[in-house]
């Protein structure tokens, strides 16, 4: 009998948008020149005076394992930084750095949930939840939202997942792959239906910080039990540096750290360190802040202009989701077809929605103002007749 792989990790989807990301570095390889608004990172490399602080540490500092849940002065200025940000008191010693906010989601869904549990996640929502949960054998029960509530849940549908077993809810604010957030008050809701449910509470809060007229809070303010997780990548542009971090519950602090020391022993020890300095990048931050909104700005007023005119709101974060319904029906061969001929990488909505995401892509604004540009001038020598010509001419399907 041949070998092969388990069958529960034969199930796991594709991540989509790291596979576009292949193809377009590929192409852009080949020497074409490629608009790149697929993966989720920002244009630009780290902040100085998180380079400078690298350099520093190469010159002397320790260079071992660190404690698996991380060096302790990055935890303790974390530990500031919510003090600072939200009024929240956080432990220091309930914080565990993290290989990206990967592994958080990892150790954190493992830390709390048992096979078979079941975990509540809005569709559409960030492909690698629902991958890692199956990978885990953790059931997904999917909270379908949509631009009539915003792309957020309401009370009703988390109630009524509560009543139907649920063990956990995920949810993200600023979302992935729309943009759009929770009011502070909405939040708090949410965070207290799950502490009043006795329902695990996990608050992805990798875009913090990417704010731009909603005013942002965190889960920790209503429910001190929530898991929160965040990372060094998105605001702090740090994402080849695979460092993040998690805030836990005092009964899930001994798990998450038995769980880190077998699954990747401590994070990157250099990593950590340039880390500790992002805190003091704000004004370098801001201002790439204000290109991202800046280029949000620009795609909102050009875009419908090329047929593309339904548009999520975009509170925060740095992304567009695109209803193209009216362009094609199938968002993957089009997005496909988009990357080859017109060089611009988008993600296709099948990624974040296994149900309606033939109709939408994804486009990511976090590169510079000259690449918003050529991607709308090649979408509108690219797109028939305001690319209406594109209206049915794929067949809908998942890709495997």
């Amino acid at each position: 009998m041949p070998l092969k792989p388990s069958a529960r990790a034969a199930k796991v989807q594709p991540f989509i948008v790291m596979d576009f990301f292949r193809e377009a570095n590929a192409l852009a390889a080949a020497g074409h020149d490629v608009v790149h608004m697929s993966a989720g990172q920002p244009g630009g490399g780290p902040p100085r005076k998180v380079v400078e602080a690298a350099r520093a540490a190469l010159d002397g500092a320790y260079m071992g394992y660190t404690d698996s849940l991380g060096l302790m002065l990055l935890r303790e200025r974390i530990a500031a930084h919510y003090d600072a940000a939200y009024g929240v008191s956080v432990n220091p010693a309930n914080i565990a750095i993290t290989t990206g906010s990967s592994a958080s989601f990892v150790i954190g869904f493992t830390a709390c949930f048992d096979q078979g549990d079941q975990v509540g996640l809005t569709m559409p929502g960030y492909p690698a939840y629902r991958n890692i949960f199956e990978a885990l054998g953790i059931r997904v029960k999917d909270i379908p939202v949509d631009a009539r509530s915003r792309w957020a849940p309401t009370r009703a549908q988390i109630e009524a997942a509560c009543d139907e077993g649920l063990n956990g809810l995920l949810l993200a604010s600023p979302a992935n792959p729309t943009g759009t957030m929770l009011t502070p008050d909405a939040l708090a809701d949410v965070a207290a239906t799950c502490a009043r449910r006795d329902v695990w509470f996990i608050s992805d809060e990798i875009y913090h910080g990417l704010n731009y007229e909603m005013p942002q809070a965190c889960a920790l303010t209503t429910n001190p039990d929530a898991i929160v997780i965040n990372s060094f990548s998105k605001y702090y542009c740090m994402t080849g540096w695979r460092i993040g971090w998690m805030i836990v519950p005092e009964v899930l602090r001994r798990t998450v750290e038995c769980l880190s020391q077998s699954l990747y022993i401590s994070a990157p020890t250099l990593s950590q360190y340039a880390a500790i300095a992002a805190f003091d990048a704000t004004d370098e931050l801001e201002e790439r802040k204000a290109d991202y909104r800046a280029n949000r700005d620009f795609l909102l007023k050009e875009l419908p202009g090329l047929g593309m005119g339904n548009l999520s709101p975009a509170d925060g974060a740095f992304y567009l989701y695109v209803d193209v319904g009216n362009l094609t029906n199938n968002s993957y061969a089009f997005a496909r077809q988009m990357l080859q001929e017109a060089h611009v990488a988008v993600t296709p909505g099948a990624d974040f929605d296994t149900q309606r995401g033939n109709r939408f892509i994804r486009m990511s604004f976090a590169g510079s103002m000259e690449h918003m540009q050529q991607a709308v001038e090649r979408l509108a020598k690219w797109l028939p007749g305001q690319g209406l010509g594109f209206k049915g001419s794929f067949a809908p399907a998942r890709p495997r």
